[in-house]
């Protein structure tokens, strides 16, 4: 676990659609409301290291949530090629 990584992406990600995201893969460890005193302990780094680097979604379907298209992931990979009609 690379502590400096994780602290330094910490402020780069949006923690609501994080933990969303988290429980719809079903982990529901992460808290709902965070600051940056929790980088301070290794029980929520551990937690937030998880979440952000082990969870992968192998099949399904990634949803925008301006749009609610649907971006279908095939063996871990996202299609996000849009249709012509979209562009």
């Amino acid at each position: 676990m690379n502590v400096d990584f994780l602290k330094n992406i910490f402020s780069k990600i949006e923690w609501k659609p994080f933990v969303d995201a988290a429980k719809t893969l079903g982990f529901s460890e992460l808290p709902e409301d965070v600051d940056q005193s929790l980088l301070d302990s290794q029980e929520f780094l551990a937690k937030f290291h998880h979440a952000l680097l082990e969870i992968h979604l192998e099949e399904g379907a990634l949803v925008c949530p301006e749009t609610g298209r649907k971006f279908p992931v095939n063996k871990g990979i996202p299609n996000m090629l849009l249709h012509e009609d979209e562009v």
